[in-house]
């Protein structure tokens, strides 16, 4: 492989009708909810963003899930479809048989409703991960940029970088009261970006927090999820000002403003 190459893996779509086992309130803004049952045999997800399609209850409580046609997404006739978006699988345990996806608590559609009512026993739909995007472990530094809806991302690559990996971390949140703990065997620092209630949509603190990072000698990869248009202009900030090749800069948005959704 040549250096720094990243690697697309495709994964085959399974549909998946999982149980809630637990639930856990992180900080003011994340739920982690853990889900599990006898459906979730097989689940590969190979890397930290990673994506997985979840379906929740419609407005008659039912879980309804489509089945990959020849036309792409094919539902029940005469059932109303389940709402779905897209989640991090925040971590995969196979010998326990459990997914872990924190939700981020911020609105009021179907996701964040669902999720800040969840209670063991209950049940929702999922599929995919339908491919995985691997950045190469060669890089001399990581740099992670993202507001809350990237934590789940972040914290997950944090514990799966090796122990020689370097990484600095730039997290985004609605107030300090929404910072969490995080772990790794490489060499990290983080640095939490408090918009203290401020609006995530106009927000400049990653921004700024990249344009005053100075890289050390070497190859930096960077890594952005945050609102589309923010991370399509810290891209191209990036690319303008450091000069870097594509390869070394993947983002992503992770939500966008206007939309109705969570």
């Amino acid at each position: 492989m040549a250096r720094h190459e990243p690697r697309m893996v495709r994964h085959t779509v399974v549909m998946r009708q999982l149980d809630v086992l637990r639930v856990e309130r992180l900080t003011p803004h994340m739920q982690r909810i853990v889900l599990g049952g006898p459906e979730l045999a097989g689940f590969i997800s190979a890397a930290p963003d990673d994506h997985v399609k979840l379906f929740f209850p419609n407005s008659h409580g039912e879980i309804v899930r489509p089945t990959l046609g020849a036309n792409g997404l094919e539902y029940p006739p005469g059932k109303e479809p389940s709402p779905m978006r897209d989640y991090t699988p925040r971590s995969h345990d196979e010998t326990r048989g459990e997914l872990t996806v924190d939700f981020v608590l911020h609105g009021d559609g179907p996701a964040a409703t669902w999720a800040a009512q969840a209670t063991p026993g209950q049940q929702l739909g999922a599929g995919g991960p339908r491919g995985s995007f691997i950045v190469a472990d060669d890089f001399d530094h990581y740099v992670m940029a993202g507001d809350e809806t990237a934590l789940p991302a972040i914290g997950r690559w944090l514990e799966e970088l090796p122990s020689n990996a370097k990484a600095t971390v730039f997290i985004e949140i609605p107030d300090s009261a929404d910072r969490q703990s995080l772990s790794s065997n490489a060499h990290f620092d983080v640095q939490w970006l408090d918009r203290k209630g401020g609006d995530a949509a106009s927000s400049t603190l990653l921004e700024q927090a990249l344009q005053r990072f100075v890289p050390a000698d070497g190859d930096t990869f960077y890594w952005i999820a945050t609102e589309s248009k923010r991370a399509r202009n810290m891209r191209q900030w990036l690319s303008e000002h450091r000069d870097l090749p594509k390869e070394h800069v993947k983002a992503t948005g992770y939500w966008k403003f206007g939309d109705s959704d969570d």
